[in-house]
């Protein structure tokens, strides 16, 4: 059950460790610290836990990751006792997963909710932090943890005239809980997105007329979701821990089978089939039909000329179809996985309205003007996306060393070690940070790998009496520069996306996830903590340079038997990365 917190008086304590969200990232991070003896507060901004799937409660929102997969593995009794119910699971499922998370592990009682944290000051000479939020707390913390979610900081443009529009204006980052009903209204869709592309079927089977504004087109895949057996949950469980094995060894931190075949070693008719075959599995796994498609152009060109024909055999009107026909290599952004999008354009009172030459001039008291048309509306709802990777960090005053702020450092791209951490900031974490695989692999798996690395750290910090841990500014320009140059290698990096900061305004691009690999940047991790904190400076350490006793790290090896994804093989550019 969701959980809104009663009014509480403003807090003037001292704790271990004070984590901000509570979503996957923040729940398991207060369950590795309770069973790790520290004391903890969790303060959430929202009514509830969920995170992600706390706000975002749009019509078709669901995760495009198969259920059994976005799931946390720490627990085999969780595992085997949570049924989900379809291959790809609603926004409703997974917020009641992340509930019964919090009930069955009786989190709830170190989290406060409706509470917003606004500024974070370290303290050089107590080597804690002091912590502020909007409902007056102040509160001392040795670590100060940042589990804030890498899409949870809504992107909303400002248009001219949004204040004069009569209608209500809805965020898709941003829901309603109660619920938006759009019988007999006309509808206007902004953006055509991953939450445009779930929400705009359903959203068109109540409008009376719904008018979708794109500024750029979006690949997408059927997802084919259907619901979940009994039979094959229980067939799926008796094999868990080989799936999460096997799912640690690919690039995306989740297992599917691919061919690492380059695309063009086979012949036309060969490719015709595999990406057939590929089409009717559905998903993102759409991707590993070939090895080699987001590393070499040509390759690439072939699955996009084939998903491009597959627009123009659903969508009847020759002319929409090509607007929905993206231009930019496919995958280069977000794949989404969709449920009848494509088909919805043939609606009668469904229209699309291409705003990339001639963007959205203005708001109304009547609705949208484009290049001189205005389209009447009852309703708007933007479906911008996010200031992704750092936009929660920039709502949140964070000073350092020095009084350094961390807006300051990162004014130009966000700089950190291993994602893990930024120089000039001792003993602040991020999970799933700019510099880490977040987003580009599988969301629970790398948030339970960050935390895990987090709780075997602050474990050893207190068995050698360390004050505190910083990263070394050689070690860490030395990451962010092989951030960098690993995505050169992949085509991702050759358009505009979030990935790189270009849906907002003024950012600068950077890309920012790390795009080597899951597997790769675990073993980096297990390398850097074995020996010794590789890269990170400890303070007042009573016994010296002490190997850690690493306790929980050795989960994340992969059993010699299953086949790992090598860094030669990223290098050969034969490896999807979805």
């Amino acid at each position: 059950m969701a959980q809104a917190s009663a009014a509480h008086p403003s807090e003037i304590e001292v704790f271990d460790a004070v984590v901000v969200g509570a979503g996957f990232a923040g729940l398991y991070m207060l369950h590795r610290l309770r069973e790790l003896g520290f004391t903890a507060r969790v303060y959430e901004a929202g009514g509830g836990v969920g995170g992600t799937w706390y706000w975002n409660r749009y019509p078709g929102a669901r995760c495009d990751v198969e259920s059994l997969q976005y799931s946390f593995s720490f627990s085999e009794e969780l595992d085997q006792e949570w049924n989900w119910s379809e291959k790809y699971s609603p926004q409703p499922e997974i917020l009641a997963y992340a509930n019964h998370v919090a009930d069955r592990f009786d989190l709830r009682s170190q989290i406060v909710f409706d509470t917003r944290v606004t500024a974070a000051t370290f303290n050089e000479d107590t080597d804690s932090w002091l912590i502020e939020t909007d409902r007056g707390d102040r509160v001392t913390a040795k670590f100060f943890i940042m589990a804030v979610g890498c899409l949870s900081a809504p992107n909303r443009p400002a248009f001219d005239g949004m204040e004069d529009f009569r209608g209500p204006i809805y965020h898709t980052g941003e829901w309603p809980h109660e619920g938006v009903d759009f019988t007999d209204l006309r509808v206007g869709v902004i953006g055509t997105g991953s939450s445009a592309i779930q929400s705009i079927p359903i959203i068109a089977r109540q409008a009376s007329e719904l008018t979708v504004f794109q500024r750029t087109a979006t690949w997408s895949v059927p997802a084919w979701n259907e619901a979940l057996s009994a039979e094959y949950l229980k067939e799926a469980k008796a094999h868990y821990p080989e799936l999460r094995a096997k799912a640690r060894a690919r690039p995306t931190g989740f297992y599917f089978p691919f061919n690492l075949q380059p695309a063009l070693e086979a012949n036309a008719e060969e490719r015709q089939q595999q990406y057939e075959a590929a089409w009717q599995r559905g998903g993102l796994p759409f991707l590993g039909a070939y090895g080699d498609l987001l590393f070499e152009k040509s390759a690439n060109d072939t699955i996009a000329e084939f998903a491009r024909q597959k627009i123009r055999s659903i969508v009847r009107d020759p002319a929409t179809a090509e607007l929905l026909c993206p231009q930019n290599v496919f995958g280069c952004k977000r794949l989404c996985v969709d449920t009848d999008y494509f088909a919805t354009y043939n609606l009668p009172h469904v229209k699309l309205v291409d705003v990339s030459r001639t963007p959205i001039e203005r708001f109304t008291r009547d609705g949208i003007v484009v290049d001189g048309t205005a389209y009447e509306v009852d309703a708007i709802v933007s479906a911008t996306g996010f200031a992704a990777m750092t936009g929660s960090f920039d709502k949140i005053a964070i000073t350092g060393r020095g009084g350094r702020t961390l807006a300051e450092k990162w004014r130009a791209g966000p700089r950190a070690y291993l994602g893990l951490a930024s120089a000039g900031f001792p003993n602040l974490f991020m999970i799933t940070g700019p510099g880490s695989p977040s987003v580009l692999a599988s969301m629970i798996q790398a948030i339970e790998q960050h935390v895990d690395w987090l709780a075997d750290c602050l474990s050893h910090m207190r068995d050698v009496g360390a004050r505190s841990i910083e990263p070394l500014q050689a070690d860490e320009d030395a990451w962010v520069t092989h951030v960098n140059d690993v995505s050169t290698v992949s085509l991702r990096s050759t358009c505009s996306s979030w990935y790189v900061g270009t849906n907002i305004a003024g950012r600068p691009r950077v890309f920012m996830p790390y795009i080597g690999g899951f597997p790769i940047y675990v073993q980096k991790c297990n390398e850097v903590m074995n020996n010794a904190y590789e890269g990170f400076v400890l303070k007042g350490t009573r016994l010296g340079n002490t190997p850690p006793q690493v306790h929980f790290t050795a989960r994340w090896q992969v059993p010699l038997d299953i086949e790992v994804i090598s860094p030669a093989a990223v290098a050969a550019k034969r490896v999807p990365v979805v």
